[in-house]
């Protein structure tokens, strides 16, 4: 009875130590529910549009496989041109000024569009740099009718539902002042689409993954230089991401698993009745710090 009354102290301990832990699990699972309820996922975020540079690849890939580049790439003499500060500042005006003129425009015309124009606007936006020169991007060109209405039915459905369901007040009634909706005539009348894909991961001549660096960023330049050259060729576009409808649109395209849609540009000219927002840019001093 002794021994009895000794221990008591030790099982009261035990037990209010358990009880502590007990209470302390359930608080934690309270607190991650708050958590979740605060920030509830949102299914308008495409998971095709995600950055995944950072991504790594599969473990078939080792750290250090060759990756099928060149080890030893030549470097050749490179000759730059050099203007006159005179000249210098008059092409870089000139410059600002037809990209100050650049707009997004979503009444387009079905004039048709030189087919060479497309091919250079293209092979321009191919300049741009990328991580460890993978080029990781492909432009698709669309100029079937019965395709791009079949691209606009798959963007029109998912867009509904986004402006409905996914996107929510704020960012519907933002877009409400550039009047704006899930209706897409463009993607019917445009002489061209261009839809843009960025490669996530390549493919080495054995079959494996083959990493491309910074592939989100690469398309992204890529994207930037392809407007200017439409907008240098007299073209105009507006900038869509259809959100949720990569997949769709990837396999109605014939594209392959590491490809995932960026971008999507109908491509043609104005049509005469064609209204754009009276929107200004920021001033100069707003976007630019000197240090």
């Amino acid at each position: 009875m002794a021994l009895f009354s000794s221990l008591t102290p030790v099982f009261i301990a035990i037990i209010c130590v358990l009880i502590g832990v007990m209470m302390k699990k359930t608080n934690g699972k309270k607190e991650k529910r708050n958590i979740k309820s605060k920030h509830p996922s949102r299914p308008w975020v495409d998971e095709d549009l995600k950055d995944g540079t950072d991504h790594p690849l599969e473990e078939e890939e080792g750290e250090e496989e060759w990756q099928g580049l060149e080890e030893n790439v030549a470097h050749v003499p490179f000759a730059g041109e050099r203007y006159s500060e005179a000249e210098m500042i008059k092409r870089s005006q000139t410059f600002y000024e037809l990209l100050n003129k650049r707009r997004s425009v979503r009444f387009l015309s079905d004039e048709p569009v030189p087919r060479e124009v497309i091919d250079n606007v293209i092979r321009t936006a191919g300049t741009s740099p990328s991580g460890a020169h993978t080029e990781p991007w492909t432009f698709v060109v669309v100029q079937d009718p019965n395709l791009k209405h079949k691209i606009r039915e798959i963007v029109e459905e998912e867009e509904e539902i986004n402006y409905k369901k996914r996107m929510g007040d704020r960012w519907v009634n933002d877009l409400k002042r550039l009047r704006t909706n899930w209706i897409k005539e463009y993607l019917d009348t445009a002489p061209y689409l261009i839809l843009i894909f960025k490669q996530v991961y390549g493919r080495l001549p054995n079959g494996k993954k083959k990493t491309h660096y910074y592939n989100e960023i690469s398309v992204s330049i890529a994207c930037g230089i392809l407007l200017a050259a439409l907008q240098n060729a007299g073209l105009y576009t507006v900038t869509s991401t259809p959100l949720n409808c990569g997949p769709q649109l990837r396999v109605l395209l014939q594209r392959p698993a590491n490809e995932k849609l960026l971008l999507l540009l109908p491509v043609g000219y104005p049509k005469k009745d064609a209204t754009v927002p009276a929107l200004t840019r920021k001033p100069l001093e707003d976007i630019m710090v000197v240090m």
